[in-house]
């Protein structure tokens, strides 16, 4: 543009109103332009101007996005998309001092060096580029404006300590994300402000904010550049941010840049530092609260004379260094790098031979990679448009397909913003005159896309980072409204019609994510609805029937699903007393209705289960040595292993048995116990008892009702099982019940000769012969095992009285071999033999041997099943040619145990 009006700087800190200036001198021309450093600033002024003036006269130019109206007078751009050549009145360029950044100055040193207005131009900025712009500017006036309020430091807080209208800056997305999910769970949410995002998210999350629906704002430095937000104190989570090159500390001026937004108008504002950021420097304070920064010296530069004759001439023009002192050749930006990685194609390079072909193919290079850091994957994109565009314009066909695989709201955040990214590329491409038939539509189809993917990215950064309850309980309890609580016929309890918490039984579940600013103001507010609550529960629990309660293997006691209370130890194994839980909010009347509800519970379960227990430690008739033993068994919870009350036992006469015997006592080999008290309801509350008597923290639990045998688990001690109803032997143990019955059987064979499993023995066990044989091993037998062949029964041939005879020619028979004997089909067995081991100090088990006569000199008796007498037995030495005799197998019980659950019949042959 040509210089013939004014040129003034008007500089100073944030705060100082100098957009709102350049806005108003603008209108005051009858066309003018501004470039913004931000697309989403330019979409903000766009706006601030269409109210003022209307759409018909405003135009919105950025990379993605172009509203230019016929009428256009006001031209609102990002500085990279402004037009240069329309001769405007008035021309603005805000945040000059970007002139000094490594990745984007050069493009404002080129508006600061070539845009005019022909009647004004304003530069607006910081105090730094005032020596800059008095030596590249010749005439330039300078405009000084201070600060509305003051900016005063405050030191370190922590993120959970931070004060409400507080915006915490980070440097990347990752840190952004993770500060926005800590506030998320100890404030309750917050918005997020990025670069990154498009002007509809960007503003719908600053409306989050600036609303009051949150407290918090988490942003990039993003907010540094000209944003109007409501902040008080701003926060800054890091000191160094990678400019695309590397990791540098900020200047003192970028930190007052961001730190500005704090305090706005006259409202005073605070800045500081939280995180892993250390304290700032007493000097770099200093310099942001005074705001004396050090002069930029230098400013980015490249050469705007480009040649396009060649490629290698347009690559020189980009690299051509300069001689003024003020500026310094700017590194190599991303158009360069593109255009040097295409050339390097040679499918590209064959096709740039004319000036044409290569302005396109700059043009091309000039488009910006937005998906960032995609290096090859851009290059390939940018390669592929070269070509479409060189055979005339991109295809619809394909551009519609690449649009329609971008179109979709679904997934995460990242997955959302990628897309965004994707479609900013295809904004872009749609923008730029000439590349794409029917511009209007893709333009509006690819803004369309932007929109809805703007939507979705907002409500999913709404979801993951804002408490939607706790924002609108946390602005009425601002308002000092009193907030109105209920609770559900499903116990949930809401305040204001937000989720707060849950009834579970009488204890007040408040929601985990419930800030902790918060909660204590909600807890009172949800007691307040739930004080009529507990005593209505109360009452409905006080006269709930017995079948609504039950007890845990671990001692809780419920009502239904919820739990009430639980089980502490008493003064006696059987009377056990309760502890309720209630809440203490609830009052003394619940918690002592509900305790004495649940005493009577547990007393009658008691009483009813263990019935035959407590009958016998009343019955006053017995005396002496059968009253002692029911109070053993009374101890023992009606369970009681032999072998540790054998003397005792033993003590007992016929009397005293036979008064035990008629309270359910069985005498057996291995327990002493009474049947009733095996049942599994009774077994689940002794282990519940024993438990709570010993102080134990973890409760055994018993096993599932019905089954005859459980593993035997190293390590759970014996005890464990025996108050389970079990006896450990081998690698099972087995029900206390149906090992008597199996002892029962035992006594009828004879244990020193030795005999077999028989099926009532492997039917009562449930198992296998090697499982039986386990067993065995367990309860001191010793088992031998062998082989021998099956034998087998031909069954007779019906035959036909009537049909010829057939037989076999001679000739046919003649000189065949003989077949040869098949072998015969072998069968495992055991012979058990008692072998118990010596278990000091324990007492000696008895051997069971049944009822045999005794001996005779020389002889033994015979065997009762008709087996060969025990006595004549050959030598084990003749064993080898005389196989050994063993008894038959006895005859099939007519009846099976018809409780047996695991019944397994066996069938074994002699050998």
């Amino acid at each position: 543009m040509r210089q013939n009006g004014r040129v003034t700087a008007v500089l100073g800190p944030t705060n100082t109103g100098k957009t709102h200036y350049a806005i108003q001198r603008m209108l005051g021309h009858r066309t003018g332009v501004i470039g913004l450093p931000l697309r989403l600033l330019a979409r903000e002024v766009y706006d601030r101007i269409v109210a003022q003036r209307g759409p018909s006269v405003v135009a919105l130019v950025t990379g993605e996005e172009r509203i230019v109206p016929e009428r256009t007078q006001y031209w609102v751009c990002t500085v990279e998309a402004m037009p240069m050549d329309i001769g405007a009145d008035f021309v603005a360029i805000d945040e000059i001092q970007v002139c000094g950044d490594p990745e984007r100055g050069h493009v404002f040193t080129d508006r600061l060096l070539r845009a005019r207005g022909l009647h004004e131009t304003l530069f607006l900025g910081s105090e730094v580029m005032r020596g800059a712009i008095a030596g590249l500017v010749p005439g330039v006036e300078f405009l000084r404006r201070d600060r509305f309020s003051t900016l005063t430091y405050t030191g370190s807080k922590k993120i959970s300590r931070m004060p409400p209208r507080s915006a915490i800056v980070g440097f990347s997305v990752d840190n952004v994300y993770a500060i926005a999910e800590l506030i998320r769970r100890t404030k309750g949410g917050c918005a997020v402000v990025m670069g990154a995002l498009s002007p509809r998210t960007r503003n719908a999350q600053v409306d989050l904010y600036q609303n009051g629906d949150v407290d918090y704002l988490v942003a990039t430095d993003a907010i540094g550049m000209g944003l109007n937000l409501d902040v008080k104190h701003v926060a800054f989570s890091a000191t160094e941010k990678f400019d695309g090159r590397r990791m540098r500390p900020l200047f003192p001026h970028e930190l007052a840049q961001i730190a500005g937004r704090a305090g706005r108008h006259t409202e005073p504002g605070t800045f500081g530092v939280t995180g892993e950021a250390g304290p700032l420097e007493p000097e770099v304070v200093a310099a942001i609260e005074d705001s004396r920064f050090a002069p930029i010296r230098k400013l980015q530069w490249r050469n705007e004379a480009l040649e396009f004759g060649t490629v290698d001439r347009l690559i020189a023009s980009l690299e051509a260094s300069t001689q003024n002192p003020w500026l310094t050749r700017t590194r190599e930006a991303d158009d360069l790098h593109a255009l040097k990685a295409l050339v390097a194609m040679p499918e590209i390079a064959d096709r740039v031979r004319s000036p044409q072909a290569v302005r396109l193919l700059w043009d091309v290079c000039c488009v910006p990679d937005f998906r960032g850091k995609s290096g090859g994957e851009h290059t390939s994109l940018l390669s592929k448009i070269f070509g479409f565009l060189q055979g005339g314009r991109v295809p619809q066909d394909w551009l519609a397909g690449v649009i329609g695989r971008i179109d979709r709201v679904q997934g995460d955040i990242d997955t959302l913003s990628r897309r965004l990214a994707y479609i900013r590329t295809w904004t872009y491409v749609a923008q730029r005159k000439g590349w794409v038939e029917n511009e209007s539509h893709w333009r509006e189809e690819t803004r369309a896309v932007e929109d809805r993917l703007s939507d979705a990215l907002h409500a999913q950064l709404t979801q993951r980072f804002v408490d939607r309850r706790t924002s609108v309980l946390m602005r009425r309890l601002k308002q000092k409204e009193t907030l109105v609580a209920e609770v559900n016929d499903k116990g949930e309890v809401t305040v204001e019609g937000e989720f707060v918490g849950r009834l579970e039984g009488f204890r007040f579940r408040q929601d985990a994510s419930s800030s902790p600013d918060e909660a204590k103001t909600l807890a009172q507010a949800a007691y307040q609805a739930l004080r009529p609550e507990f005593h209505l529960r109360a009452d409905r629990f006080y006269n709930a029937p017995d079948t609504e309660m039950d007890f845990t293997e671990q001692g809780g006691l419920m009502w239904g699903d919820q739990a009430v209370g639980k089980l502490v130890a008493g003064s006696d194994p059987l009377k056990p007393q309760v502890e309720a839980f209630v809440d203490e909010e609830a009052g003394h009347d619940v918690t002592e209705k509900v305790k004495r509800r649940l005493q009577h519970f547990i007393d009658r379960r008691v009483a009813a289960l263990f019935e035959p227990l407590t009958n016998m430690g009343r019955d006053e008739t017995l005396t002496g040595l059968a009253r002692g033993f029911a109070f053993r068994l009374v101890e023992g919870l009606g369970v009681l292993p032999r072998d540790g009350i054998a003397a005792e036992v033993k003590a007992l006469d016929q009397e005293a048995r036979s008064a035990l015997r008629k309270h359910g006592v069985r005498f057996g080999q291995f327990t002493v116990f009474l049947p009733l008290m095996l049942k599994p309801a009774p077994t689940r509350l002794r282990l519940v008892l024993w438990s709570l008597s010993k102080g134990l923290n973890e409760f055994p639990e018993s096993p599932p009702p019905g089954l005859v045998t459980i593993p035997n688990v190293e390590g759970v001690p014996r005890e464990h099982y025996m108050l389970a109803g079990y006896h450990p032997a081998g690698a099972r143990a087995i029900r206390i019940d149906m090992l008597e019955r199996l002892a029962d059987l035992l006594r009828n064979h004879d244990s020193r000769a030795g005999f077999e499993a028989t099926p009532d023995m492997l039917s009562i066990t449930g198992m296998t012969l090697d499982q039986f044989a386990d067993l065995m091993g367990g309860l001191g037998y010793k088992a031998e095992k062998g082989e021998r062949a099956k034998t087998r029964t031909t069954p007779p041939v019906a035959t036909d009285p009537e049909a010829p005879a057939n037989p076999i020619p001679e000739e046919e028979t003649a000189g065949a071999a003989p077949e040869e004997e098949a072998a015969p089909e072998m069968e495992a067995f055991y012979i058990f033999t008692w072998a118990p081991r010596r278990r000091d100090p324990a007492p000696r088990p008895e051997r069971p041997q049944g009822n045999r006569p005794p001996k005779k000199d020389g002889d033994r008796a015979p065997r009762k099943d008709g087996g060969k007498p025990k006595g004549n037995r050959p030598d084990r030495g003749d064993r080898k040619d005389k196989p050994r005799q063993f008894e038959a197998r006895p005859e099939r019980p007519a009846k099976i145990d018809p409780d047996n659950p695991f019944a397994v019949l066996a069938a074994l042959k002699k050998g």
